[in-house]
């Protein structure tokens, strides 16, 4: 069984000592899916939204938050992130918001978890920005699709299946 790479020899918690690794292009790529009522969504794509623009401020808060997600994720790794897309995509069927991030980095260490949170954090702009119209709205899954780069090389998710690991 592999161990656990941000706990040391005694259990504790730390952060992984990345100072010998290879410095290499990686990138990451993750979703998420805010549902919500069809009427939502429909003043998401006319721009009535009485906050504003639903879909240009969750990508800038996503982007944001991939910059700091070292502030946000206590054994993260500060990094200068080379790029950091969002695309959010209006969906009817189901019926909402697809929320996909792209992060890149030339370093020693992955972006997986800036993509995770780029996508996280944009999901709970979208809510924000239209919980007054629905409530019941819900966040999920958010997942990791692809990493590339690094020691371990290529990951793609299994398209359709969510881990229930």
């Amino acid at each position: 069984m592999r161990r656990l790479t941000h706990l040391n020899e005694r259990g504790e918690a730390h952060m992984v000592d990345v100072s010998e690794k290879t410095s290499s292009d990686r990138t990451a790529i993750a979703e998420g899916f805010v549902a919500m009522a069809p009427t939502t969504l429909d003043l998401v794509e006319k721009g009535e939204a009485k906050k504003g623009d639903v879909l240009a401020t969750a990508r800038l808060a996503g982007i944001m938050a991939a910059k700091r997600t070292h502030e946000l994720i206590p054994l993260c790794h500060p990094l200068l992130l080379s790029k950091v897309s969002l695309n959010l995509t209006p969906s009817q069927a189901p019926v909402g918001i697809r929320v996909t991030a792209e992060v890149k980095v030339s370093g020693q260490t992955g972006v997986e978890m800036e993509a995770l949170t780029a996508v996280s954090v944009a999901c709970l702009t979208i809510y924000d920005m239209l919980k007054a119209v629905d409530r019941g709205m819900t966040i999920g899954p958010v997942r990791l699709l692809e990493k590339h780069g690094g020691r371990s090389g290529t990951w793609i998710a299994d398209v359709g299946k969510t881990s229930g690991r």
